[in-house]
C-alpha cells in the first residue's frame, strides 16, 4: 500500500477553513480513479490529507489532485520522509481570476471549486467522451451572481455561461473580468448588449472571448435574465453541465418571474425542469443547498420528477457543512442518463 500526503492550500473564510480538509477527502475519495482511501492526517502540527493507494499515485490521480479544490502541494510519504512529486498545470487561468472579487454573499471560490469537480467527473457518454479528449466544456450556471462559477469554469478551461436577474451584478462581472483581461495583457473581446427577439427585448448580455496560445479560445456569456427563463435565453440540449448555488432564503430571497420569495423550493420547483432540458444526454447537473430550509429528500424528489438521476449512495453524504448559524449547506450531483 502506497501513501501520499497532499498539503492543503490556506482558505480565506476562516469558517469554512476548519472543514475544508474533510470535504477535499471526500471530493478526492470520488474523484481519483485509484485510490483506495482519503483521510485527513496532522504531522508535526501541519495537516495534510493521507492519500491510499495500491500504487504510488498514477497520472491521472495526481490531475485529480491538482484539479481538487484545497490542494497546494503532494508528496510521498515513505519512512516518515516527505518526498515531492509534481503535478501537472491543470489550470489555464490565473486564480487571482476568481479570488479578486470581495463582496458579502460571494459563494467560497474553493467550494465552488470542489462542486464544479464533482459534476464534471460525472459525466456520461459523449459529455464524457469530450471532457477525457480534452475538449472545452460548456458549463452553465442559471443563478450566476457576480459569476464565481463561470469564472471558475474559465480557470478550467471550460467555457462559462450564466444567467442572472440582477443587472448591477452583471455589470461587476462584466467590469471585473474586462479589467482582468487588459491587466494580464491577454488577447480578448468583451462587451455588453442587449439582445432582442421577435421584436421584444430579453435584457443584456456580456460576451467574452480570451484568445490562449495554441489552443481554441475560452468563451463566457452571461445574460440578465430569470433562471426559469434560461432555456428561452441560452435553448435546450446545450450544455454538459450545470452548476449552481440555490439560494439560501436568508439573506437574499429566492427569484421566479416578479416575485420575491423567502424560500427557494418555489424557484427550484419550476426551474429544476427547465434546467434538466438544457443539458445534452450524458450531462450533469451539481447543485448546493440550504439543507435547514429544503430536506435532501425533497430536493432528490424534484431532480427523480425532472428526469435526473441523483448519486444518492453514502459517498455523496459527506459533504454537508456550517456557513452560519442560519445555513447549511449541502450539495448533489444528478445525471441526464
Amino acid at each position: 500500500m502506497a501513501t501520499s500526503l497532499v498539503l492543503l492550500a490556506p482558505a480565506a473564510n476562516h469558517v469554512y477553513a476548519g472543514q475544508a480538509g474533510r470535504l477535499c477527502a471526500a471530493e478526492l475519495s470520488l474523484t481519483c480513479p485509484n485510490v483506495a482511501s482519503v483521510t485527513p492526517v496532522t504531522v508535526a502540527g501541519v495537516e495534510y490529507l493521507s492519500v491510499h493507494s495500491d500504487a504510488p499515485l498514477q497520472p491521472t490521480d495526481l490531475a485529480a489532485v491538482a484539479r481538487s479544490s484545497a490542494a497546494l502541494a503532494c508528496f510521498e510519504y515513505r519512512d516518515d520522509l516527505l518526498a515531492p512529486l509534481a503535478m501537472p498545470q491543470v489550470d489555464v487561468m490565473d486564480e487571482d481570476l476568481v479570488t479578486i472579487p470581495k463582496y458579502r454573499g460571494k459563494t467560497n471560490e474553493q467550494f465552488t471549486r470542489l462542486l464544479l469537480n464533482l459534476t464534471v467527473a460525472n459525466l456520461e457518454g459523449r459529455c464524457a467522451a469530450r471532457r477525457d479528449e480534452g475538449q472545452r466544456l460548456a458549463i452553465l450556471d442559471p443563478l450566476a451572481g457576480r459569476g464565481t462559477t463561470v469564472e471558475c469554469a474559465w480557470r478550467a478551461g471550460h467555457n462559462g455561461f450564466g444567467v442572472e436577474q440582477d443587472p448591477k451584478a452583471v455589470e461587476a462581472l462584466a467590469a471585473h473580468v474586462t479589467t482582468w483581461l487588459r491587466r494580464k495583457r491577454l488577447k480578448h473581446s468583451c462587451g455588453t448588449h442587449p439582445v432582442r427577439r421577435n421584436g421584444q427585448s430579453l435584457g443584456k448580455r456580456f460576451d467574452a472571448e480570451v484568445r490562449l496560445p495554441h489552443a481554441e479560445p475560452l468563451t463566457m456569456g452571461v445574460f440578465t435574465g430569470d433562471a426559469v427563463d434560461s432555456a428561452a435565453l441560452w435553448g435546450r440540449k446545450t450544455f454538459d453541465a450545470i452548476v449552481t448555488d440555490a439560494p439560501y432564503g436568508v439573506v437574499h430571497g429566492a427569484h421566479s418571474g416578479t416575485s420575491r420569495r423567502r424560500s427557494p423550493t418555489d424557484l427550484l420547483r419550476e426551474a429544476i425542469p427547465v434546467w434538466a432540458g438544457q443539458l445534452r444526454h450524458g450531462g450533469a447537473l451539481g447543485m448546493s443547498w440550504n439543507t435547514l430550509g429544503l430536506s435532501r429528500e425533497h430536493l432528490t424528489a424534484l431532480l427523480c420528477a425532472a428526469g435526473l438521476t441523483p448519486l444518492d449512495d453514502d459517498m455523496w453524504h459527506q459533504f454537508s457543512h456550517r456557513v452560519d448559524s442560519s445555513i447549511r449547506r449541502d450539495l448533489i450531483v444528478a445525471i441526464k442518463a
